[in-house]
């Protein structure tokens, strides 16, 4: 199989490059921007992206690549601070913008030359997303401009005789309207890509290469009924068949009657299910901590003991399953990039685990691609389809500490917003309801309260890696208002979020 490397460095579209580059049928991975020429020989791929950032290369603190990535002999694409970083490690210059001159943001007309191979075929003119207050003062020796706008001669630059192309601007947005094709330009006209990524050979060869490495050591998933859970419970299933042990932890922070649903969605499949009731144990690991990554880190820990505890009753289980998926990595941070949250499946994992290897078959797939591997493996779309719901739950939906009272009023508050919802037959990717730590004074009953607020959301997202809010009737928030109000108890105040990822998150915590 082909692979493709992204080099990130900071910038907060380069989970989205990797999409985009996945939608043509490459398979890529993203890679902090300092990894080391040897690293990236041993990885093989066809071609190099840097991504861009939000520093300036000539800053003392900027983000570097290893300088021998340009004696490789793999075409490299530069977008932004990647193309402004390339120009000056081979020998060009870089200034910051005066006030009236190349600083451009947002939608821009860009000419191209098209007898440039990265715009062959291209219009002329076009619209770009730009996002730079630097720019090319002096390009590298054999480099020449080929693409301008209005404030920037240099829009892009290429050096075909070598592989090396930069654009200013980002062809991974969608207001780039010639974005995809650029990327296909260079994947396939410049790196010799075929396109031999797809989910179903994703499958065969995730399914062989898990029975290589589990041979017949006995597997526990563990396994939340999520989408991404479930997906790899189909995939193990199909690798190791009865070795495999689903376990079901009923941490006690799921939506109402969400834990019946669970069991009996997997009832009668061919695997052994177990569900374990710790609902009194999380709580008391929870009491009186206000802190999001605490709460993740601690239902981690809890997680990895039960499982622990309950591979000593199956007898000898050498293997721990998790469904985690791209984002899950990307978001708990490694290397140059930020820690986002820490994902209770990722950073939340103690240092020190009982069994001998932990599994992780979803780990290069982003959210929509499990869910097409779940149709490629038969799932039901009922399950397939189901909107994700965090592994620590309702935990990091109740701002501040986590108490039974809280969990109550939060499933009864979200019940009705999803009721709602899938009543009128609106299904954003991912709808909540949060209880807030706020309290405000009302009038109920003709009486004074003082009671919480509620914060409803609803997003829509291709990747949970960027997410607009859902633009929900104000007919139906006025009826999920009113219920909320008249029928959760402690409840006087009900919010919409419309806030979108970035610079939120969808999860509040």
């Amino acid at each position: 199989m082909q692979k493709f490397l992204i080099l990130d460095f900071g910038g907060q579209y380069a989970q989205l490059i990797a999409r985009r580059v996945r939608e043509c049928g490459v398979y890529c991975e993203l890679r902090p921007g300092g990894v080391s020429a040897a690293e990236i020989r041993a990885f093989a791929p066809i071609g190099i992206l840097l991504s861009g950032g939000p520093h300036s290369v000539y800053a003392p603190d900027a983000p570097d690549v290893d300088p021998e990535l340009f004696s490789l002999g793999l075409p490299v694409l530069g977008i932004c601070y990647g193309c402004q970083l390339m120009a000056q490690k081979l020998g060009g210059a870089v200034v910051p913008a005066r006030a009236d001159g190349a600083r451009e943001y947002g939608r821009t007309e860009t000419d191209f030359d098209t007898d440039c191979t990265l715009f062959r075929g291209l219009p002329e003119r076009s619209v770009t997303w730009m996002s730079h207050g630097d720019y090319l003062s002096a390009l590298p020796e054999g480099f020449r401009a080929v693409a301008r706008s209005a404030a920037c001669p240099s829009a892009a630059i290429c050096d075909e005789a070598r592989g090396f192309y930069g654009l200013q601007f980002h062809p991974e947005v969608r207001h780039t309207e010639q974005g995809t094709a650029l990327l296909r330009r260079f994947l396939f006209d410049i790196c010799g890509a075929t396109g031999d990524w797809s989910i179903a050979d994703f499958r065969t060869r995730t399914v062989a290469e898990l029975r290589e490495r589990i041979g017949e050591r006995r597997v526990l998933l563990a396994l939340s009924g999520g989408v991404d859970s479930a997906v790899c419970a189909a995939l193990l299933a199909e690798a190791v068949g009865e070795r495999l042990c689903c376990v079901f932890v009923d941490h006690g922070l799921l939506r109402k009657g969400e834990g019946d649903a669970v069991e009996a969605a997997f009832a009668g499949r061919d695997l052994r299910f177990v569900r374990v009731d710790a609902r009194g144990r999380f709580l008391r690991a929870l009491q009186r901590i206000a802190s999001p990554e605490r709460k993740r880190k601690i239902i981690g820990a809890e997680f990895i003991r039960v499982f622990e505890e309950e591979s000593r009753k199956l007898g000898t289980v050498e293997v721990l399953a998790q469904g985690t998926i791209y984002p899950d990595v990307i978001e708990s941070g490694g290397g140059a990039a930020a820690v986002i949250k820490s994902h209770h499946n990722v950073g939340g994992l103690p240092e020190q685990l009982r069994f001998r290897e932990l599994v992780e078959p979803l780990r290069a797939l982003f959210k929509d691609e499990v869910r097409a591997l779940g149709r490629e493996l038969g799932l039901p779309e009922a399950l397939v389809d189901r909107q994700p719901f965090p592994g620590p739950g309702l935990a990091i939906r109740i701002i501040g500490p986590v108490t039974a009272d809280k969990l109550e009023t939060l499933r009864e508050a979200d019940a009705i917003f999803r009721a709602e919802l899938e009543g009128a037959g609106l299904r954003p990717d991912q709808y909540f309801a949060v209880l807030t730590n706020l309290r405000s004074v009302g009038v109920m009953g003709d009486g004074r309260s003082y009671d919480r607020a509620v914060a409803l959301r609803a997003v829509q997202t291709e990747d949970f890696m960027t997410a607009d809010w859902t633009r929900l009737p104000h007919a139906l928030l006025d009826r999920v208002s009113t219920r909320i109000v008249n029928e959760v108890p402690g409840v006087n105040r009900v919010l919409y979020d419309i806030t979108s990822k970035p610079p939120a998150t969808v999860e509040y915590e």
